[in-house]
Formats: structure tokens, C-alpha cells, sequence
């Protein structure tokens, strides 16, 4: 039996994409194998199929996110047809991952759905969502509650961003979305933002330290953005930070550390701890409305995933990308 896929190769004439038939026998190793029934397209996905230096070796299957049920396992925690997903790992960077009908994994590397999940669901919330979740955690596990006052999400119209902010919204919290894309506001509205926040505003060079507005922040885009939230977070604020679109630098000060006590929580998604997966998981299942989640979800097929992969890095993606590998 074979299964279509994507698959990056490296050759004489560089780093290229091609569509695959494959065999069990050319997947990388693990004891579970899943019939994928979707996968996702991230940023790290759009620099997987450009071959932007992300994939480590070669052929490889692209695809840090996927969602199914089990077809065979040696891994007594799992057998054929549970509802399972996975995020991070290094899967699609070094270990084949979910831009194909088939995967095979380690079971380690599994979450079993909540009930309260489907196999497409799990796939609009991805890397991106549960990362969000992550991030509302630690807010919440340093106090930051809804009554602590405003919480800033940057890079809000992104996957990470859409998802924090209607988690949030749910949650109680009062929220101001950043975004470089204004057409975007009425979309971040319905979400759950309260204020929307042009990203210019935090982009530029600014005070180490600004007037006092958030009690807390989620951030995905680093470097001067970063410095800018921590400079204008409360006393006493946490502000969980997980991407670097803007860059990976940190050009600031430690005077909101030491003047108002301001906690920076970094969030690991790749290679989170499974308790702290079960947990994300278990709150999506609770707190994330669907049809939020559907609004922010697009479904394409397998063929149209190089496509928006190089959207994606150009910032032409709203939302959460979910492919249906078998369309």
C-alpha cells in the first residue's frame, strides 16, 4: 500500500519540494503508526518548503503538526483507531511529519484527543493553538486573572495570536490585540479584542521603562516588540513570551525586572513536558469556543499546502491553515 505526500529533497540543484508516493517502509522511525487525516501549515512549515534551512536531513516529510487515528502500534498505550495528535518533537525538522496520508512516531510523542476534540479540530488548534494555551496557563499560573486588568496579545492576527485571544476573550480577560494588519480589526473583534493596537506603536525604540498598562502579556514576536511590552507592563506583571517573528534578539533593559517586578515566562511548545500537553489539551477542550476555532480556520488539500506555506512567511495568512491530507 502506498500514500501521498510531500516531501523536501535535496539534490544538485538545491532544496525542492516534490509530491511522493510512499511506502511504509520509507517513513522514519517510531511504534505507532497514524493514518493522518490532517495536518497544518506554520511558519516553520513555510521555511521547511522553501528550504530555509529548517530541515536537518534529507528526504524529509514536512508537517510539525498532524492529527488521526492510530493504524498499528507496539506501544501498549495506544491501538488501532484511538484519536491522537502531535505537536513539535522535531517532527517535520528531522523526523518525517504530517504533510502525508501516513506517519509513524514514537508513542511519547502522542496525546490522546479529549473526547470533546475531532481529529480537524486538533489540527485547526495545532502548534499554534496549544502554544496559546500554554501561554494563558502561565498567565494564569502567576496570577494574572481576569481581574488583574488589560492583557496585551502581539502578533494577533497570526495562529498563536488568534487562538490567545479568543481563549482569553472566553476567559473573562480584557484584551488588546496587536497587529501590523489593520483589515484584520473586525476579525480580532469578533474573537474577543477589545482594543486593537497598531504594532508601529510597539515596533519602534522606545522608554526602558513606559507608563504602566498591562497586567500581562502574551508575545510572539520578540526582539524591540518584546522590550517595548515588558517596558509597559504593570507591577507585578508576567508577560509569557514564544515567538521571535520579529527577531531573536533582546535590545532592552532589566528596569521592569528590578523597578516593578515584572516576570518574563519563556514558553517551550516543542519540548514541553506530557503532563503540561494533557493539561493545554484539556483546557482547549473546555475553554476554546469551536466556532471561534472555525472562524479562524481555513481547510485546503495536500496540493495547495506549498502555496500557502509561501504566504505564510510573507504575512499573508490569517489564522490557522488546516490541511486534509486526504482531499
Amino acid at each position: 500500500m502506498t500514500f501521498r505526500a510531500i516531501r523536501v529533497v535535496k539534490g544538485s540543484q538545491g532544496v525542492r519540494a516534490e509530491f511522493a508516493e510512499l511506502a511504509d517502509s520509507d517513513l522514519g522511525g517510531g511504534d505507532v503508526t497514524v493514518a493522518v487525516e490532517y495536518s497544518t501549515v506554520n511558519y516553520k512549515d513555510g521555511l521547511a518548503l522553501a528550504g530555509k534551512g529548517i530541515i536537518r536531513s534529507f528526504p524529509l516529510i514536512p508537517g510539525i503538526d498532524f492529527a488521526g487515528t492510530v493504524a498499528e502500534s507496539a506501544d501498549p498505550r495506544f491501538t488501532p483507531g484511538d484519536r491522537v495528535a502531535l505537536n513539535g518533537f522535531g517532527v517535520g525538522e528531522n523526523h518525517d511529519g504530517g504533510l502525508a496520508q501516513r506517519a509513524r512516531v514514537p508513542g511519547d510523542w502522542l496525546v490522546r484527543l479529549p473526547d470533546a476534540i475531532t481529529t480537524r479540530q486538533a489540527a485547526a488548534i495545532g502548534t499554534a493553538g496549544y502554544t496559546a494555551m500554554l501561554c494563558v496557563l502561565a498567565l494564569e499560573d502567576a496570577g494574572i486573572g481576569p481581574d488583574r486588568g488589560e492583557v496585551l496579545v502581539t502578533g494577533a492576527a497570526g495562529g498563536v495570536g488568534s487562538v490567545a485571544v479568543a481563549l482569553l476573550g472566553t476567559l473573562g480577560y480584557r484584551v488588546t490585540a496587536a497587529t501590523g494588519r489593520p483589515a484584520e480589526a473586525d476579525y480580532l473583534r469578533t474573537l474577543g479584542a477589545a482594543e486593537i493596537l497598531d504594532r508601529a506603536e510597539l515596533s519602534e525604540p522606545g522608554k526602558p521603562l513606559a507608563s504602566e498598562r498591562w497586567a500581562g502579556a502574551l508575545d510572539t514576536v520578540g526582539s524591540r516588540t518584546l522590550v517595548n511590552v515588558l517596558a509597559g507592563t504593570r507591577y507585578g506583571g508576567t508577560v509569557a513570551a514564544c515567538g521571535l517573528a520579529g527577531g531573536s534578539d533582546l535590545p532592552g533593559t532589566v528596569l521592569p525586572f528590578i523597578l516593578r517586578g515584572v516576570t518574563l515566562a519563556g514558553i517551550d511548545s516543542v519540548h514541553a513536558p506530557m503532563p503540561s500537553r494533557v493539561r493545554a489539551y484539556d483546557r482547549l477542550a473546555r475553554d476554546l469556543d469551536p466556532a471561534a476555532l472555525d472562524s479562524m480556520a481555513t481547510v485546503v488539500g495536500l496540493d495547495a499546502a506549498p502555496e500557502v506555506a509561501a504566504r505564510i512567511l510573507i504575512g499573508q495568512v490569517r489564522g490557522r491553515t488546516v490541511v486534509d491530507v486526504n482531499a
